[in-house]
């Protein structure tokens, strides 16, 4: 287990601190907190507090959204077909739902939907894909979280007559499609404000577009807010600005479980009846959504999604419940290989990013296997399955160090890739890879320096057991939704002493109380039980990293501290 780094973020201007905390009536952690999340004024804390309240930015300041507004009536007008093209993930399958279920409350024509096939289509729009739109009669395709890079396939959809309007938020390439419209707030082009939308953020300010042109009912489009927080968080986008906005008020939606498919979801992950949270959607939910699409149809996330029937619901979520076994099982497996390719293949003083390729594994599930892998080794790295006799990859990365222009820099060698600084895919041949592996790694020698290499735990601040009461509690709550850019708040107490014996859980997990200042907490470290052997004695006093946990059972709810590291003190000092 690496050795993290303690990184506490308490450099602050003391007096703006001290201003800002008096005039939203916090205490100054409260203040610090914020100032960690570059919140330094009254304005500021307030839209922050208060995001639920927020007013939408104007869609209209998209570039193209006229464009594709005007397209979208005239399809409505003359009630063309409209296919709704999305991508195979969560953020694609709720992109497609939300845009669905929008426009067939509206649109007198026929809706329909098309997901690609992960392994015979690949990611994004595909030739079949356009093929069957034209075939079907379709006269307009909405392409939702995927088409920013699809030169070709908007080339051929323009010589089947087809209208193409793209909702798009991945980086675009040197050349862009020449669709009808392109909504993406990364282009150049594009003055809107904020850059941080997924896809399913992206279609929604086309669904806002309508609504206020089309002057119908707000109603109509807020209610699929529940689709754009499930989406928003599943794709770990910063949950800052106008995404903070989208998902608090989603979030309630989700917990409301209107939607008979997303009740049930939320039934199967027994979470039915409570508050849902961003982590309940990204360790329970998505990935039910997700194995769907890794392992077969995505399809059958959509159907679920847009259900009106209770049974319909039942039936496709069991599928997702499979699905979602067969996932985990799969899953495990391929991270035991990837492991041992790692542990005998690779020099860690030379190489910087692991690149890892083995016949026979699924490419399904090599994105969660990328991201375990960064996970256990904290370096990039890239993960590739055979497909079509060609290596599919999936790369994560490091803080600091940005994937998408690694593979950029390699993109000579590449059939094909696209994504974001910290998650990537790829196509490339297969005797291409070893040459691949050194050529990422030269790249990563000049740009990933070793301190960078080196996990760190972000800490807000130093406190003490006993400043842990309800008011702290209280205003803890209103950072909630947490995601990229308001991660939980994580706190240091240092020299606790540990109260009684300190307990090993199936052997991975830790569980102990400590106290100081007259206050004690249980607190619970997952898969820290590499640090038992070290406080099993219980006679030295420990500095503590965490995270205050709201812990219910048999329906009394306590305090905990949830560990996030911890270190032994020995005659004064740290071990």
């Amino acid at each position: 287990m690496l050795e993290q780094q303690w990184v506490l973020n308490n450099h602050h201007d003391k007096e703006r601190l001290k201003k800002l905390a008096e005039e939203i009536n916090v205490p100054e952690l409260i203040a610090s907190i914020l100032f960690n999340r570059g919140i330094t004024t009254f304005d500021e804390a307030k839209n922050f507090f208060r995001a639920e309240n927020a007013p939408l930015i104007d869609p209209f300041l998209m570039y193209n959204m006229d464009v594709a507004v005007k397209r979208v009536i005239e399809a409505m007008d003359n009630r063309d077909s409209i296919m709704i093209y999305g991508d195979y993930d969560v953020d694609g399958t709720t992109s497609t739902s939300m845009l669905y279920l929008f426009l067939r409350e509206i649109h007198k024509g026929l809706i329909t939907y098309y997901i690609p096939d992960r392994v015979k289509e690949g990611y994004g729009l595909s030739r079949s894909g356009i093929t069957a739109a034209h075939a079907q009669g379709v006269k307009l395709v909405i392409a939702v979280d995927c088409g920013i890079t699809a030169v070709d396939q908007i080339n051929l959809a323009n010589e089947f007559g087809l209208d193409v309007i793209i909702c798009d938020h991945h980086h675009p390439g040197d050349v862009l499609p020449n669709a009808l419209a392109i909504l993406n707030p990364k282009q150049e082009k594009c003055s809107y404000p904020f850059k941080e939308l997924c896809g399913v953020g992206v279609a929604f300010k086309l669904a806002q577009a309508l609504t206020e042109t089309l002057k119908i009912d707000r109603g109509i489009l807020l209610q699929h807010l529940d689709l754009v927080a499930i989406g928003s968080a599943a794709d770990i986008v910063p949950l800052i600005g106008e995404n903070r906005t989208l998902v608090k008020n989603g979030l309630k939606l989700v917990s409301e479980a209107n939607k008979v498919g997303i009740r049930q979801l939320v039934k199967n992950a027994n979470v039915y009846g409570k508050a849902i949270s961003t982590a309940q959607i990204v360790f329970s939910l998505a990935p039910r959504i997700n194995a769907v699409g890794r392992l077969g149809d995505a399809n059958r996330a959509v159907k679920l999604l847009i259900t009106n029937s209770e049974t319909d619901a039942v039936e496709f979520a069991s599928v997702l419940e499979s699905e979602n076994r067969n996932r985990r099982d799969l899953n495990e497996v391929m991270f035991l290989e990837a492991c041992e390719i790692v542990e005998e293949e690779f020099d860690f003083e030379k190489d910087k990013v692991i690149v890892v390729f083995k016949e026979g594994w699924h490419q399904g599930v090599i994105g969660i296997v990328a991201s375990k892998l960064v996970e256990r080794y904290y370096r990039p790295a890239i993960v590739i399955a055979e497909a079509d006799n060609r290596g599919k990859g999936s790369a994560r990365s490091v803080e600091n160090f940005d994937v998408f222009q690694a593979l950029k820099a390699c993109e000579d060698m590449m059939v094909g890739y696209g994504g974001h600084k910290y998650a990537a895919g790829l196509t490339i041949e297969l005797d291409k890879i070893v040459e691949f592996r050194r050529r990422v790694n030269a790249y990563a020698e000049i740009n990933l320096p070793p301190a960078d290499l080196i996990p760190k735990i972000q800490i807000d601040a130093e406190i003490t057991l006993d400043s842990i009461n309800e008011r702290l509690m209280n205003l803890l709550n209103l950072f909630k939704p947490h995601g990229p850019g308001n991660m939980r708040p994580i706190f240091l107490s240092t020299s606790l002493q540990i109260v009684g014996y300190p307990q090993l859980m199936n052997e991975r997990h830790i569980r102990l109380k400590v106290r100081q200042n007259g206050a004690t907490f249980d607190a619970v470290g997952f898969n820290l039980a590499h640090h038992y052997n070290k406080i099993g004695v219980g006679d030295k006093p420990i500095d503590l990293v965490y995270q205050i946990d709201e812990n219910t059972w048999q329906g009394r709810t306590t305090t905990q501290l949830k560990i996030k590291d911890l270190k032994v003190q020995t005659n004064g000092k740290l071990n």
